[in-house]
């Protein structure tokens, strides 16, 4: 059955209260296989809470999640991780005083079998090498320290260690944040390259219009914690969704209009 079921992860009716708080208002969403879905939407829109769900850091107080076509209940991080959900998030989570190499298997070191679990970087430096050549990105030397890398790099070398870990589905929270031109080209380079290879799926949390729409197959955009208009990107424009934002904004200033 799940031969034929090109949906990857779909969630139905999600609902997420946190005391008297409704972050999340019966949101649904399906991402299919070897799609990029880029998800849009203000501060406070529920993104970053459907994110936790999809990743398993929190569970949802109503609604359903489907992995494969299978109901799962995420129990935690690496539950979704044991199922090829990885996250890369704003802050990156990589130790700049570490080299690439180190960075790209922290916490899954390669080591030498024997009681001493020494580590293995010969062969940590070789794959890390092999994996950046893979995907298109170029470093001086994987020995290089993280800190010594620009924005752009840092964040392709964090995409690459998700996709290291057989990732099927990863979802990128804000990846061309504070980037320049040239350093967010490097990152949308990078995102269409492993779209093409067919065996990622990617979800994107986006507050840019325009770029989403020239990366994403699809876009969902999301007000106070509903999901407000969903469409392929070909059909649609930066001007319609700003109509869209901007409609919600006078409806909640003067309710009896709306």
């Amino acid at each position: 059955m799940t031969q034929v079921n090109s949906e990857i992860i779909r969630a139905e009716n999600i609902v997420m209260k946190f005391g008297a708080l409704t972050a999340l208002r019966g949101v649904s969403l399906d991402l299919k296989r070897g799609e990029i879905l880029g998800i849009l939407g203000d501060n406070g829109a529920g993104k970053s809470t459907l994110m936790k769900i999809i990743t398993g850091f929190q569970a949802p107080t109503e609604g359903q999640l489907f992995i494969d076509g299978q109901a799962v209940q995420l129990r935690s991080v690496d539950h979704a991780r044991s199922l090829g959900i990885e996250c890369v998030y704003q802050d990156l989570a990589l130790a700049n005083g570490l080299s690439i190499f180190h960075n790209m298997f922290l916490n899954r070191e390669i080591v030498y079998p024997g009681p001493f679990r020494l580590l293995n970087n010969r062969a940590m430096r070789r794959r890390t090498q092999e994996l950046l050549d893979e995907i298109g990105v170029h470093v001086p030397s994987v020995d290089l320290p993280v800190e010594r890398l620009s924005g752009g790099q840092r964040q392709a070398i964090a995409v690459a260690r998700a996709v290291n870990s057989n990732a099927r589905v990863l979802l990128l929270d804000e990846p061309l944040a504070a980037m320049g031109a040239r350093e967010a080209g490097l990152i949308i380079d990078l995102i269409l390259r492993l779209k093409a290879k067919g065996s990622l799926s990617i979800i994107m949390i986006m507050h840019n219009y325009a770029q989403t729409l020239e990366i994403a197959d699809r876009i969902m955009l999301m007000q106070r914690g509903a999901v407000t208009y969903e469409n392929h990107a070909a059909a649609t424009s930066v001007p319609e969704l700003m109509e869209i934002v901007r409609r919600e904004y006078r409806s909640m200033r003067n309710p009896a209009s709306a």
